[in-house]
């Protein structure tokens, strides 16, 4: 084989190559082109070391094929930059997917919260059956503002934490069921509605939103979109559109685990406020808008920077964070 007849054809797709490798980005057209030219110059280094063993314009071109391949592989980076990229790409992403599906859970919670508020408080009889006067007396007049400040404000914000987050955890990974997430919802809004009910019961309305109100907007909000998620991997098994079942699933799944990860912290915020904030003897009007910032906060970060994540074609999966931030880097 000629090899200088080879170098002179295959020059420009191999000089080519290393321009693509040498990019700081590229778009979607130039990625599949690097593949393709890299597949074309490994087939041209196969065959000049079959044909002339160890050669100059082999080491050539196997220098070129390691730069294109750790070009497109990538390499090990810093976990603080892994970190930056997973809160400011794939976690909103993943958020911003689920948007619709968790204002369809918020309508149903605080609909059948309301249900059965509605029920109770017009039916003694309903009422009665929850327990005795004076238990439930004392439960409207002073153990349910109590609850919020029995117990060390840290001990109580690190156990409310946990448990959030671990309601959460499970309806991500039980929503393939398709049963668990219903009974989670369902659940949180009767618990919701007959708490009401006793309290609007004994005219305790008031002390019952105000203690809600501080940490519940975001507490509840993030129920909520553990809830979107664990239905919308339920939703990629029954009806997985053109991919098969197996891999409908597999694709949401590992996109939605983002979001239980991402819970965690926004749950923790959440049990901050709960410990320190729902309890301190400061003026309503401090104490709730510290949680309408809190859930601004969340529902910006949704909402800005999920919309530029999913615009720029990023989906939320672990296993984007690169392809996903040259993206947006480009766009």
């Amino acid at each position: 084989m000629d090899l200088d007849a080879l170098a002179s054809a295959r020059h420009d797709d191999w000089e080519r190559l290393d321009a693509l490798s040498r990019s700081r980005r590229l778009d979607g057209p130039e990625a599949d082109e690097l593949i393709e030219r890299y597949q074309g110059a490994a087939s041209d280094l196969s065959l000049v070391q079959t044909t002339a063993g160890s050669t100059a314009l082999g080491d050539r071109l196997s220098i070129s094929l390691a730069r294109a391949r750790l070009r497109f592989t990538g390499t090990p980076e810093n976990p603080l930059r892994q970190l930056t990229r997973f809160a400011v790409v794939s976690l909103p992403a993943a958020l911003y997917r689920l948007r619709w599906i968790t204002v369809a859970v918020a309508i149903v919670t605080f609909v059948v919260a309301a249900l059965y508020a509605w029920w109770i408080g017009g039916d003694p009889r309903a009422l009665a059956a929850l327990g005795t006067e004076r238990e439930l007396r004392q439960l409207a007049e002073d153990g349910f503002v109590a609850y919020y400040s029995e117990n060390p404000a840290a001990s109580f914000a690190g156990a409310v934490w946990t448990n959030n987050a671990w309601i959460a955890a499970q309806c991500v990974a039980f929503g393939i069921t398709g049963v668990w997430v219903p009974y989670v919802v369902l659940q949180n809004a009767q618990n919701l509605g007959v708490t009401a009910a006793v309290m609007f019961a004994y005219d305790e309305a008031d002390a019952f939103f105000l203690y809600i109100a501080p940490h519940g907007l975001l507490e509840l909000t993030c129920v909520f979109v553990a809830a979107a998620a664990g239905l919308r991997i339920f939703w990629a098994w029954v009806a997985p559109g053109p991919r098969s079942r197996g891999v409908a699933l597999a694709e949401d799944a590992r996109s939605l685990f983002t979001v239980a990860i991402g819970l965690v912290f926004f749950l923790f915020v959440a049990g901050l406020i709960e410990g320190f904030v729902t309890p301190a003897p400061w003026p309503w009007p401090v104490k709730i808008g510290i949680g309408v910032l809190a859930l601004g906060g969340f529902l910006a970060y949704l909402l800005v920077l999920g919309g530029r994540a999913v615009r720029a074609g990023e989906t939320g999966d672990l296993v984007e964070f690169e392809a996903g931030a040259t993206r947006i880097a480009a766009g």
